[in-house]
């Protein structure tokens, strides 16, 4: 691993029986980059993305976090770590300040730092003023920004969202953005994000890399792929088709977020 990249993937492979799911990627995400990860339904991404995270184990390859192994440091993995996933990973039943203490501790954060760390969660999420208000209140930009601070509150060095603007206004998406991108830029936290938004990807990413049948199709600057196309004014969204030959399909209230979320999930 060069000592500007955080992440490094090399030949990483997952088969489910006949089923090459990944197929042998590789690739590097610089510390403090903003990395988005493309591709269309069934083309590998959230498979790679969990063995990132140590939830599923590769068949064969390597990746590393901070030079950790995903599969033999797995445990030292997952605390350089922090994953937003896109179903609801808050308990609605909690305020935001319980929900944070209770991550804290998941985390082993000694138990007099806690309260503090939660503290300094909401009040760079700025919901300071929401601390002890149930959950199910909230709205869904609301929520995505707890998640996200249940995330960051073991202070990782990588951020790994699936979705994190999925249902979500235009308003309240620029808002939870502005928190990512925040996060970057005091504490050169990496950021690693799946999307549908295409905009999304070309306006936040430093690289994206886009997957198509198990394989990295392409992976380089916004511009730089959108260039593969030839065309000078081509979109993200028309490099994304010229290479795949495909597209990608894409706030409300805590229920609303959550089936909003589910049928997501279910359809892919």
């Amino acid at each position: 691993m060069g000592d500007d990249n955080l992440i490094a993937v090399r030949g990483l492979r997952k088969r489910f029986g006949e089923l090459n799911a990944v197929d042998g990627i590789s690739f590097d995400v610089k510390q403090g980059n903003v990395f988005a990860f493309l591709g269309p339904n069934g083309a590998g991404k959230s498979t790679t993305i969990k063995m990132l995270i140590t939830l599923l184990p590769p068949t064969s390859g390597t990746a590393t976090i901070d030079g950790m192994d995903v599969q033999h440091d797995a445990s030292l993995v997952r605390r350089r770590i922090g994953y937003v996933p896109q179903l609801i990973s808050v308990d609605g039943t909690l305020t935001a300040f319980e929900n944070l203490m209770l991550m804290a501790r998941l985390y082993d954060i000694p138990a007099r730092d806690c309260a503090n760390r939660a503290r300094e969660v909401l009040a760079f999420l700025e919901l300071e003023d929401h601390a002890d208000a149930l959950v199910r209140t909230f709205s869904g930009g609301m929520i995505r920004k707890l998640e996200i601070g249940q995330a960051i509150v073991h202070r990782p060095k990588a951020l790994f969202l699936d979705e994190p603007t999925s249902g979500l206004d235009p308003v309240a998406r620029q808002n939870v953005w502005e928190h990512i991108l925040e996060l970057r830029k005091t504490n050169g936290t990496t950021i690693f994000f799946s999307t549908h938004q295409m905009e999304e990807a070309d306006a936040m990413s430093d690289a994206i890399a886009i997957m198509n049948a198990g394989k990295i199709a392409i992976i380089g600057t916004p511009a730089e792929i959108k260039a593969k196309t030839g065309d000078a004014k081509a979109t993200l969204e028309e490099a994304f088709i010229f290479i795949t030959g495909t597209n990608l399909q894409e706030g409300g209230t805590f229920r609303e977020v959550r089936r909003s979320r589910r049928t997501e999930r279910r359809l892919g």
